[in-house]
């Protein structure tokens, strides 16, 4: 099954993840062939409609797709987080109800950053409020990815003492979406502002009455996240190590190829040491993600802090070997150098990453 969902997505990706780049949209009928298909959300039950790949094989998937396009990669990673969030936090009717939307094509945003709550999401102060025989919403999210795009906006929010999930319709009266201006990285992703202004919503479409901390429904959720933009910097590598070893073979400098240039071999030799790096991270946690291992947390959090560096730093090198030629908008080594930075920042960044891992090295020591 494996090798057919990656075929499809790279006859549907074919040569346009370029032009989606330099338009910063992907046509909406794409996704929602894609996500009718299960790709965007692959690892979901056969129960609701999903396909049931494993965490593995999903984040090759993931992987592959990354390498073709990270607009397309982010727009799994949010589909399959939305997923995650209603399978880990909704009844048996949601399930039902709401994953089988999501594997039919209508497409969804998690919202969980605000303008006062990036890295902080403890300082959270979107509400979730309970009205006769309904919930209210009210709130603002900034830079949510596929809002632009979604049918639906998975919003994280404070419910009495604790934390609750909404799924308001991005149509609902009350919410206003708007588009992000000219985003550094995977521009054709639709991140979005999403503002929640008394939004009124029956009371089934209010997941996860538990009780838990606002924060730890995040990280539940987070840990998919970040797996999956963890492998999709795999894919950013993969494809970095095939442009510089082709241009770097074939362009000719000082009488002879650039790969014979001791320092330009350098370049590629790191490139090929940092993916595999990635990949072996990220397989280590999806091996715990799919066995439910306790450590899936902080390996997806290692994961997701050795991958997304690597691809920053990565990207920078490619551009360093390609120069002149890979210096024009949309070329695939030139969105990769900007998506990767993004990497860097999103769901985790590197320096809430490494809080995180000095945290569990400290617990788990001696």
């Amino acid at each position: 099954m494996l090798d057919a969902l990656s075929a499809l997505v790279t006859e549907t990706v074919g040569d346009a993840a370029r032009g989606w780049d330099v338009a910063g949209e992907i046509p909406l009928d794409v996704l929602r062939g894609l996500g009718a298909k299960g790709v965007l959300c692959a690892e979901a039950h056969p129960e609701f409609g999903g396909l049931g790949l494993s965490g593995t094989d999903n984040g090759a998937l993931t992987a592959h797709t990354g390498a073709l396009c990270s607009s397309l990669r982010s727009v799994m990673t949010s589909q399959g987080m939305a997923a995650w969030t209603v399978r880990r936090f909704g009844d048996k009717a949601q399930r039902v109800e709401y994953l089988g939307r999501l594997t039919d094509g209508e497409l969804a945003a998690v919202a969980f950053s605000e303008p006062g709550a990036g890295s902080d999401l403890a300082a959270m102060s979107t509400r979730i409020r309970r009205d006769g025989g309904e919930i209210v919403v009210d709130g603002t999210k900034t830079w949510i990815t596929v809002a632009a795009y979604a049918d639906w906006i998975v919003v994280f929010g404070r419910y009495e003492g604790g934390g609750a999930v909404a799924l308001v319709p991005a149509t609902a009266p009350g919410v206003k979406v708007t588009r992000v201006p000219d985003p550094l990285g995977c521009r054709a992703a639709g991140h979005a502002t999403v503002e929640l202004d008394g939004v009124r919503l029956p009371e089934e479409h209010l997941l996860a009455v538990t009780g838990l901390p606002v924060v730890m429904m995040t990280t539940i959720a987070l840990t998919y996240g970040r797996l999956s933009v963890a492998w999709g910097c795999v894919g950013i590598l993969r494809a970095c190590v095939e442009a510089v070893a082709r241009h770097a073979g074939q362009r000719e400098q000082f009488g002879k190829p650039l790969l014979q240039h001791q320092l330009v071999a350098r370049h590629l030799a790191e490139l090929y040491a940092a993916e595999r790096t990635a990949t072996f991270a990220c397989e280590q946690a999806s091996r715990a993600w799919d066995t439910g291992s306790p450590e899936q947390v902080p390996a997806s959090v290692l994961a997701k802090h050795v991958a997304a560096g690597n691809a920053a730093r990565g990207a920078a090198s490619a551009l360093q070997v390609l120069a002149s030629s890979a210096a024009t908008g949309g070329h695939v080594v030139e969105r990769a150098y900007r998506d990767a930075k993004l990497m860097e920042v999103i769901e985790g960044s590197n320096e809430i990453c490494q809080l995180i891992l000095a945290e569990h090295a400290a617990s788990t020591a001696g």
